[in-house]
């Protein structure tokens, strides 16, 4: 069925780090959606006119956005929000591995599933490169809630052979086999795609390695995951493991990793020739503010990326990040730059596409997700306050594109967000106040 959604409009068609003038806004906006998809946008009058029997979901005064795309959240990590006190290798061994062993309980690895999916509907995340699980059988779990949900959902099986607990280790054959066998059932699937998955160089040998590039090859149209530059101490572990390296991302290049497909997470502390590869290979920088501050990790240097031309998005990180809403990451990336000496000055636009369209750009789903814009696929996100919250009442007084989204960034989530569509189709509604 055909049917015109009428609110605040606000998206990015174009990229403000290099596009002036890229955020567009529509204080009475209207989308068509026909069969899933945006047939036309603009302000409602027009809109309106030009379909003047198709139905009206007027949600004023609501503010519509794309759906949100997270390019970096753990899956198996959910349950371990919060434990603080840690830098990154101590919190894995202490919270991380541990937890992510409980995950060979098929039962529990089933529920978590269904957590962790409806987790990134409750936030308007429609769009997610998930980090998955060690275990086949959990990461078969959550393709098939993925499946039901109706998300956009790339992922794939956590790959390990070194370093972590031995219930989360596999041998580069046994991986192959695994990844593979799921690849098969699940890449192409509906809105599923396959990410080949390495943990990270501290957990994966040569020959895991080598299995990964494999894996890239023989799966066409997968992506590529892993983390990379995220605290001192792992670079440090990672050079002494690798000592022919120049730096981390060498050991990604030795083994054809670095490429379009490739979305590396964190990039905290990356050398000048290390940005340049990533620049020159078009691979990404999952972008994540929250957890790099809840490790110590370090602040971002995301002037130094642009400058160089890297391609960044944003990611949660959840578990390590403290919760699912890419609104408060991008609240995150906008301090985070503001305490950084030569940080970047960051404006809501930025903000805005960092969160949204950045991330169909990472993903290689630029020309279906990402914008409000016509022949688009209708993710989207209705974010609407309960009446009588500190949001509610600065969005009513909010003049203009910059004071809405710095309202929404600053205390928009979870709560308030309203409604969520995948492809014209609900797939998050709120329940109304009792």
């Amino acid at each position: 069925m055909d049917w015109i959604l009428r609110a605040r409009l606000l998206h990015t068609p174009a990229n403000p780090f290099e596009t002036a003038g890229a955020l567009q806004h529509l204080e009475d906006g209207a989308v068509l959606v026909q069969a899933g998809r945006i047939a036309a946008t603009g302000p409602f009058a027009e809109v309106q006119r030009s379909h003047p029997d198709v139905p009206v979901a007027d949600r004023r005064p609501g503010v519509l956005l794309p759906g949100f795309v997270d390019t970096h959240v753990h899956f198996p990590q959910l349950n371990i929000i919060g434990a603080m006190g840690y830098p990154l290798l101590e919190w894995l061994q202490r919270f991380t591995l541990p937890a992510e062993a409980r995950f060979l309980n098929a039962p529990y690895a089933r529920r978590a599933a269904r957590d962790f999916v409806a987790a990134l509907a409750r936030n308007g995340t429609t769009t997610a490169l998930v980090f998955g699980s060690h275990i086949p059988a959990a990461q078969e779990a959550l393709f098939a809630e993925a499946a039901r949900s109706g998300l956009r959902i790339i992922s794939g099986l956590a790959l390990a052979d070194q370093g972590l607990l031995p219930p989360l280790h596999t041998t580069p054959e046994q991986g192959y086999r695994d990844s593979l066998e799921l690849a098969h059932r699940w890449h192409g699937q509906g809105r599923i795609r396959y990410a080949v998955t390495p943990r990270f160089a501290l957990s994966a040998s040569e020959g895991m390695l080598a299995v990964c590039r494999r894996l890239l090859d023989e799966i066409p149209g997968s992506w590529f995951q892993t983390h990379l530059n995220e605290n001192r101490d792992e670079i440090a572990a990672v050079a002494r493991l690798f000592p022919w390296a120049s730096d981390y991302l060498h050991v990604y290049e030795h083994h054809g990793l670095v490429r379009r497909e490739s979305v590396f997470a964190h990039n905290v502390h990356p050398t000048d020739r290390e940005l340049d590869a990533l620049a020159q290979a078009r691979a990404t920088v999952a972008h994540c503010p929250t957890s790099n501050a809840f490790l110590g990790s370090g602040l971002f240097p995301l002037r130094r990326h642009v400058e160089r031309g890297v391609r960044v998005a944003l990611g949660s990180d959840v578990g390590a990040g403290t919760g699912f809403s890419l609104l408060k990451e991008g609240m995150m990336a906008y301090k985070t730059q503001m305490l950084l000496p030569g940080g970047y000055p960051l404006r809501p636009a930025h903000l805005l596409y960092l969160a949204t369209k950045a991330g169909a750009e990472a993903l290689g789903l630029a020309d279906e997700v990402g914008d409000l814009s016509p022949g688009k696929a209708a993710d989207m996100v209705l974010i609407a306050p309960r009446p009588g919250t500190t949001l509610a009442v600065l969005l009513d007084a909010a003049e203009g594109p910059d004071e809405i989204l710095g309202a929404l960034f600053a205390l928009g989530g979870e709560d308030s967000v309203a409604q969520v569509w995948v492809a014209g189709e609900t797939v998050y509604e709120r329940e109304a106040a009792a």
